[in-house]
């Protein structure tokens, strides 16, 4: 499904179920928010298994990512912002919002921001702060493929690198093709915003959305 937010097209994914007015107003949502050099495609099979469980899902792809138009947004604060200009665009008061990686960085400031919209919270490979090794941020600046291979080389187990009989089962390679077809700048723009995401620890006291890390 693609929509428009902030004068801009954007894909969603919405589980094989088609999202209507009424699904909306019958259904709980949940909106899945992917990480650093990723895009809906991450969350196919949990977008999949929710939407055929009575659940309406949203499984965008950031401006800048996958088949969304736009500029890679540069900071948190500014993804979780745009996360609620698309759910005023897509007529939905109120969400439960996963992330994954910086994406868990999007649902921790959008419970801490905006708890209305939000009903619970689910934080995935989560760390805060976040921050990068400067050799891997300089490499997603200079050498996307090497930060890239620095990445999954750091994110996969040995017998999960050694991949699998099964069709479309190797993670490691699927990964790498999903890192590979962002677009050129996305993976800097999104490492810097982890690495410069700053909340206390304190502040988090006040969240009110029930969260799950």
């Amino acid at each position: 499904m693609e929509i428009t937010v902030r004068g801009q097209s954007t894909y969603f994914y919405t589980g094989g179920k088609a999202l209507t007015p009424e699904a909306v107003a019958q259904q709980p949502v949940v909106l899945f928010i992917h990480g650093a050099q990723q895009d809906h495609s991450c969350w196919l099979l949990q977008s999949r298994w929710f939407g055929h469980h009575g659940y309406c899902v949203l499984t965008p792809d950031l401006p800048g990512h996958g088949r969304s138009a736009g500029e890679p947004l540069d900071t948190v604060e500014a993804i979780a912002a745009w996360v609620i200009d698309a759910l005023d665009a897509l007529h939905v008061a109120r969400a439960s919002i996963v992330g994954h990686s910086m994406g868990s960085l999007v649902a921790l400031e959008c419970a801490a921001q905006y708890p209305a919209r939000f009903g619970k919270a689910v934080l995935m490979g989560a760390s805060l702060p976040m921050p990068v090794a400067p050799v891997l941020l300089n490499a997603t600046r200079d050498d996307e493929p090497k930060a890239a291979a620095m990445v999954n080389d750091w994110s996969f187990s040995g017998g999960q690198i050694g991949g699998s009989a099964a069709p479309g089962m190797w993670l490691l390679g699927v990964n790498k093709r999903l890192m590979a077809r962002q677009p050129p700048g996305a993976f800097f723009r999104d490492m810097s915003a982890c690495n410069a995401y700053v909340r206390a620890p304190e502040s988090l006291a006040g969240v009110s959305v029930p969260t799950l890390i």
